[in-house]
């Protein structure tokens, strides 16, 4: 019997979920495009907010660079009474898995909640593409997913532990929830927080402190700029990285400079 002709099975839990949130001004986005995930999370620690690197997930194709408002999905581990048997795939789209593709916007990240673990594929060449039709920037995974070969040449941007060959819900874990505050590598992501991720890695900006971070980070990426330009052509370390006070008086000379008349 094919997946394609099995009953919808009546021991599977529907999607769950988390309500409506608001995504952030696009303006916002834009003005967090230039700065990098390592300056993002040194801002963050500056302000206190410390555990923001999603740690584990890499880049499936370096070089590449998202920053965008973040959904969620959810995968919890997996209950005999609530999906098993010879319908289990078949129950995925009943399941969060596929509700929330429904609900991706152009330029949303996906964040996936998954425990790292290398059985659960919980995406594959099918539910990527349909994420790109739809306008997704890019997936962060804090686990595995499926067909590799295929999902590359689909050009998302990946950051993910690893691949697979099974399916999402083929070992232990099941697609529960989405748009609900998930735990990616013990980093907590809420719906509507904004993603960076770059060659360095994925870092997570709270939405509530995102305004100020693009504020900071914009003046920080600026000033190293400065400064390694000055280290490059033979300026003291101790006076340019970082700037010390005659160092911040030539950059803010050098910023004045820069500016269009």
């Amino acid at each position: 019997m094919t997946a394609n002709i099995l009953p919808r099975p009546d021991n599977i839990t529907l999607p769950i979920n988390g309500g409506v949130f608001s995504r952030p001004d696009p303006l916002l986005i834009e003005q967090l495009r230039g700065v990098s995930s390592a300056t993002a999370s040194a801002m963050l620690h500056r302000m206190g907010i410390r555990q923001t690197f999603i740690e584990g997930p890499k880049s499936a194709a370096p070089g590449t660079k998202i920053v965008g408002s973040i959904i969620t999905l959810q995968f919890m581990p997996q209950r005999e009474d609530v999906a098993s048997g010879i319908a289990q795939e078949y129950s995925e789209k009943y399941s969060a898995l596929w509700a929330v593709l429904g609900h991706i916007h152009v330029g949303d990240v996906l964040a996936i909640q998954a425990f790292g673990d290398p059985y659960t594929g919980c995406l594959g060449e099918m539910l990527i593409t349909y994420f790109k039709a739809q306008g997704g920037a890019g997936i962060v995974v804090d686990g595995f997913i499926r067909d590799a070969p295929r999902v590359q040449k689909i050009g998302v941007p990946l950051w993910v532990r690893g691949f697979t060959p099974n399916y999402a819900s083929q070992a232990t874990l099941f697609p529960w929830a989405f748009n609900v505050p998930i735990a990616c590598s013990r980093v907590l992501v809420l719906p509507g927080d904004i993603m960076i991720a770059d060659d360095d890695g994925a870092v997570v900006i709270p939405c509530k402190v995102a305004p100020e971070i693009a504020r900071l980070t914009l003046e920080h990426e600026d000033w190293e700029a400065f400064s390694r330009m000055k280290i490059t052509n033979g300026g003291a370390l101790l006076k340019y990285y970082p700037l010390s006070e005659e160092g911040r008086q030539e950059y803010e000379a050098w910023r004045q400079q820069q500016k269009p008349e």
